[in-house]
């Protein structure tokens, strides 16, 4: 029997499609997200939200901004449903086949952008919430360290969250945590020389692959919860020419840390310590994150990536949930099933429920 996916675009959420395909549409590789946070202010605003757009610095100079929005004049919530309207790139466009919707930030992160407003908005209707229960927020630049909810985190002002509930692809599952970062360059320094006389010259390249070679033979810390701790040497660049000795080469490397990232800085450091021609740079570490998981109806899921929740600091609980797999994000057949993303809003609404219960 074939998927039905007309009953889900025309059904009783035809409006959740909707929207998901219009952010779908709407080019937002990171640090290019005025068009998409443009078109969220626009339609937010036309439901009644009061929405505060604020600008975040970005390297070119090209605006962009997060989106907070609250209904009325209330903007101290209780409960705080947040996601990331950035994607990685390359774009490519939106498509349903089957019983799939693929796109460009169909499953990382605009289902649950969309899911999210639409389960407020069932909510308000159905249970009469209060303006001041529920705020949204939307931030730019998940995808590259997150400075977007640093931004927020930094310039809000906003101590009465009691939940935040963080949107990322997590199965329908809740997220039980996800590992921390360690992400640094190795660059190594030599002297260029002809290549036939190697030693008038110091080979960067040399010291670089034997200092990534132990990096990568490290007895790294493991979590009984999180797993291993994982390293990916991400992009390599050094060396002008075959018959020229390379007077500089360097890593870009990210560690997946499931515990104790200090330790594993202190690593970094002391393999980069062994060289004399070795420096580290741009060094940026975010701990592991453990989250509540234990509400009734939900099962749960351990994570590898990371996400803006270590980014948004206070004393309120952390939930994180939403619809499709982290396992097609990312890549050229990125999707979400249509109908998770349908289910996704019940998730959500429980989810707020159940904070709001409390």
């Amino acid at each position: 029997m074939s998927f039905d996916a007309d009953s889900y675009f025309n059904g009783p959420r035809k409006e959740l499609y909707r929207l998901h395909k219009e952010l779908v549409e709407i080019e937002s590789i990171s640090g290019d997200e005025k068009s998409v946070g443009s078109y969220l202010k626009t339609y937010l605003e036309n439901l009644g939200y009061t929405v505060e757009w604020q600008p975040v610095p970005e390297k070119s100079g090209r605006e962009r901004a997060n989106l907070y929005a609250y209904k009325g004049e209330e903007r101290n919530t209780r409960v705080l449903l947040t996601s990331h309207i950035d994607t990685v790139p390359p774009y490519f466009g939106y498509s349903v086949v089957d019983d799939r919707i693929y796109g460009r930030g169909t499953v990382d992160d605009k289902n649950c952008v969309a899911a999210m407003i639409i389960a407020l908005e069932e909510l308000l209707t159905e249970k009469n919430l209060k303006s001041s229960d529920v705020g949204l927020l939307f931030v730019v630049e998940e995808e590259i360290g997150g400075p977007g909810m640093q931004f927020a985190n930094k310039h809000l002002g906003i101590n009465s969250w009691e939940t935040v509930i963080f949107g990322e692809p997590t199965e329908m599952k809740l997220g039980v945590g996800h590992k921390g970062i360690v992400m640094f360059n190795y660059v190594a320094r030599g002297k260029a020389a002809h290549s036939g006389y190697p030693e008038l010259g110091v080979n960067a390249t040399d010291t670089l692959v034997d200092a990534l070679y132990k990096l990568r033979h490290s007895s790294l810390p493991k979590s009984d919860l999180l797993g291993e701790s994982t390293v990916n040497v991400g992009i390599i660049k050094g060396g002008v020419a075959g018959n020229v000795i390379p007077e500089r080469a360097e890593a870009f490397i990210m560690i997946r840390a499931s515990k104790d990232t200090n330790k594993i800085i202190d690593i970094v450091k002391s393999i980069a310590a062994e060289y004399e021609n070795l420096e580290i740079e741009e060094l940026h570490s975010v701990p592991e994150q453990l989250l509540e998981y234990d509400v009734p109806g939900f099962e749960s899921i351990v994570l590898a990536y990371a996400t803006d929740v270590p980014y948004l600091e206070g004393n309120f609980t952390r939930f994180l949930y939403g619809s499709g797999s982290i396992h097609v994000a990312h890549s050229d057949h990125e999707y979400v099933p249509i109908k998770e993303l349908y289910d996704s809003v019940d998730g959500y609404k429980k989810l707020i429920e159940f904070s709001l219960a409390k």
